[in-house]
């Protein structure tokens, strides 16, 4: 167990796909299982990588507010199944409900992450702020034993409203303790939505930037921490 004993924070609001959890395996094995449960043709590794590509981008629009979420999670197994030539296929509403479901399966976590959060439990108020569904999401907090450490999950889906919109962040701010914001650190790896979110909400925002991205210099975007490794925020909570 580690020994962590925050002093500067008293609430963490914590992202989970690419934060806690390493997202792409589990993407993976999703894509792959749905695809032979329809009998559809075997899901080569570049097609994983073709897919996985094309899912990010769908998810960075809505981050951007140009598409909806229903858009996304059907949108981009029309434009997968399209550039494939698998044209044949239109059950895109049954094909994601599978997915969600596979998605949620199979949990890899990345760094120490659960070891993190769980020598941090009972010693500070940790939160997830997720814009997954609530099948994928719900069966991986079940299945990654974090459903067990967090004081609350907050779901866009059950929200009614998408990580970095205002709406989103009015719920989590009706939903935590009223504490300085100052005592708040959001931890995420996506700028257009973990950080977003902490910009709106006035928190510290720590940007979780594995493969070590260009630090924005725009001014887009305030960032107080940048990590590379989860270990390293023992150094300032």
């Amino acid at each position: 167990m580690l020994n962590l004993q925050p002093k500067n924070f008293k609430i963490i609001l914590w992202d989970m796909d690419g934060t806690l959890l390493d997202f792409y395996p589990a993407e993976r094995y999703a894509i792959t299982t749905t695809m032979a449960e329809f009998g559809l043709p075997s899901c080569t590794d570049n097609m994983v990588s073709r897919y996985s590509k094309i899912n990010e981008q769908y998810w960075k629009r809505m981050e951007l507010g140009e598409i909806t979420k229903e858009q996304v999670l059907l949108g981009r197994f029309e434009t997968f199944f399209k550039e494939e030539g698998l044209v044949d296929f239109t059950d895109f509403a049954s094909f994601n409900a599978r997915y969600q479901e596979n998605l949620g399966a199979r949990v890899f976590f990345h760094d120490k992450a659960y070891e993190i959060a769980a020598a941090l439990k009972g010693k500070v108020l940790q939160y997830a702020v997720t814009n997954g569904t609530t099948t994928a999401q719900t069966l991986k907090l079940k299945n990654s034993g974090l459903d067990k450490i967090f004081d609350a999950v907050f779901i866009s889906d059950k929200i009614g409203a998408q990580k970095p919109s205002q709406g989103f962040c009015d719920y989590v701010k009706a939903h935590i303790p009223a504490v300085p914001r100052e005592e708040i650190l959001i931890i995420g790896d996506s700028l257009t939505s973990d950080m977003a979110t902490g910009n709106k909400l006035g928190v510290k925002c720590c940007w979780f930037n594995p493969d070590h991205k260009p630090v924005p210099t725009d001014g887009s975007v305030q960032l107080d921490y940048i990590i590379s490794s989860l270990i390293e925020i023992e150094k300032f909570i």
